[in-house]
């Protein structure tokens, strides 16, 4: 098939972090975007701030639907009404923590959600993919930086679903050798659309980095804990690849290009990361800087199954899908801090409701 951008795209989990960001690119790329989201831990608001961002133009080419994974019926009302060229898959669960305490649901969101839209997307002859992975596949890596060759061992049962889902996909594919499937391992996604209007948002106290260090600033958790400061590293925090947000979009754009491309794809997997690690007191003195703002510190301990340094290869993304990260950690602390102060409570306005 050749590629023209007046695709239409399905995005699974697009009222999400990555999702939204990723919507944005595509409606500005020319494509036809629609989302479905059971909205359990996203916003209605963040898809209206998505249209505000792309303006009343391209808006309407952005459908969305609030239906759930796990229900099969959800995806086939979808499926029977448009005719889709490819989906993004981002739905799924992603707290390491919670998926320590309560495995089965992440079993049940992560695993059969994925696995009732290839049912689904089979029947409608559907075969392109883009599945949203993580850099927890690695666990603790054996050599840094990870190359996308390296022995997979995940440490918790977050990064055992993002395992299995790749290997589903690749028996999927060696089964049905017509399915394309591009499988992209994230690093430590930061940062929000420079319009301050799009941003992540987590329900909860935040599990990341990044969230916790911008609730502080804007004074919704007296503290940031930080979990480690005896690591062997250069100031005995852990280091992981922080990577912008609009980056990671770009990258998704990229990987379904490749789809449309004659190439024999097959199932294949990318990190998308800088290359470089940056440690946590590193990040919080870069957010210090860009906000104005003192940040508050509690040092904690080191948490079961964190991994002391990560980061990524990116040559493989770099020659195969032409897609490099251009942002850098001054960038993403100015972004995520910009989206801050204009939503400090988030898409919920200025109230804790």
């Amino acid at each position: 098939m050749v590629f023209s951008n007046n695709q239409t795209i399905l995005v699974t989990g697009g009222a999400g972090f990555i999702g939204t960001h990723t919507v944005v690119q595509l409606l500005q790329d020319g494509f036809n975007v629609s989302i479905i989201d059971n909205l359990e831990n996203s916003d209605i608001q963040a898809v209206n701030r998505v249209k505000e961002v792309v303006g009343p133009k391209l808006s309407n080419n952005l459908q969305f639907t609030q239906g759930d994974l796990r229900n099969k019926d959800d995806l086939e009302k979808l499926f029977s009404k448009t005719n889709f060229d490819a989906v993004i898959h981002f739905a799924g669960l992603k707290a390491v923590g919670e998926s320590v305490a309560n495995p089965r649901r992440y079993f049940d969101f992560n695993l059969v959600g994925t696995i009732n839209l290839y049912q689904v997307m089979a029947k409608y002859n559907c075969k392109k993919m883009v599945f949203s992975s993580s850099a927890t596949v690695y666990g603790q890596p054996e050599r840094i930086p990870c190359v996308e060759d390296s022995n997979l061992q995940a440490l918790n049962p977050y990064g055992r679903t993002k395992l299995f889902l790749e290997e589903i996909a690749q028996d999927i594919q060696k089964g049905e050798p017509e399915w394309r499937i591009i499988l992209l391992r994230y690093f430590n996604p930061v940062g929000a659309h420079e319009s301050g209007k799009l941003g992540e948002d987590p329900r909860g106290i935040p599990n990341n980095l990044m969230p916790y260090i911008q609730q502080v600033a804007v004074g919704r958790l007296p503290e940031l804990n930080v979990y480690g400061h005896d690591y062997p590293t250069k100031d005995g925090s852990a280091v992981r690849d922080y990577i912008h947000v609009m980056d990671l979009a770009d990258g998704h754009i990229a990987a379904l290009r490749k789809l449309f491309t004659p190439e024999n794809i097959g199932c294949t997997a990318y990190n998308l990361g800088t290359g470089h690690g940056t440690s946590v007191f590193e990040m919080i003195s870069a957010f210090e800087k860009a906000s104005g703002k003192k940040i508050p510190v509690k040092l904690c301990p080191r948490r079961p199954g964190d991994a002391t340094e990560v980061y990524a290869s990116t040559e493989k993304a770099e020659k195969e899908l032409g897609w490099k990260a251009k942002y850098g950690v001054e960038e993403m602390c100015r972004d995520q801090w910009n989206w801050a102060k204009n939503n400090p409570w988030g898409y919920k306005g200025d109230s804790l409701e």
